[in-house]
């Protein structure tokens, strides 16, 4: 009978112990993969005003940048899920694009994030040029009817 008892309770110990392990095994693991500058950093960075030398030093160099070595730099972070021995899922990401003149000057900065499997943005700063739309010809005719006569200094 003692016998009996004992088997009981080892029978017992390793359900629970089989349990626990299992519990265990389907608990949420998360990993994160990439670097995002944090938006007190990027809010440093003029629009305008700052270069590539700069926008380095302020938030650091990506690991990915453009095709072209004039395109932009491009900051990427991503959050995935894994529940037990299911596929990871992809439950956060980020992406902050700078992108550069031709003089290697910062003209807009953009963050995206991932709502619902579709990439959105979530804030914008571009520089606005009127002109850069425009040709010459639309430039020259939309000037008809704006002139005026004093300020050719009569």
């Amino acid at each position: 009978m003692r016998i009996t008892r004992r088997t009981g309770r080892h029978a017992l110990h390793a359900a629970v112990f089989a349990l626990a392990i299992g519990v265990a095994g389907c608990s949420p693991q998360f990993n994160n993969y990439g670097y995002v500058p944090p938006e007190e950093d990027l809010a440093l960075i003029e629009v305008g005003n700052d270069t590539r030398e700069s926008v380095a030093d302020k938030v650091g160099v990506p690991t990915s940048s453009g095709v072209l070595n004039t395109s932009g730099y491009y900051y990427v972070r991503m959050r995935t899920r894994t529940i037990g021995p299911l596929a990871p899922q992809e439950i956060d990401r980020q992406v902050v694009a700078i992108s550069f003149s031709d003089a290697g000057v910062v003209q807009n900065v953009e963050r995206f994030g991932l709502e619902r499997g579709q990439v959105v943005p979530l804030s914008r700063r571009v520089t606005s040029s009127p002109v850069s739309d425009n040709s010459f010809l639309r430039q020259l005719l939309g000037n008809i009817g704006r002139f005026n006569p004093t300020a050719f200094g009569s």
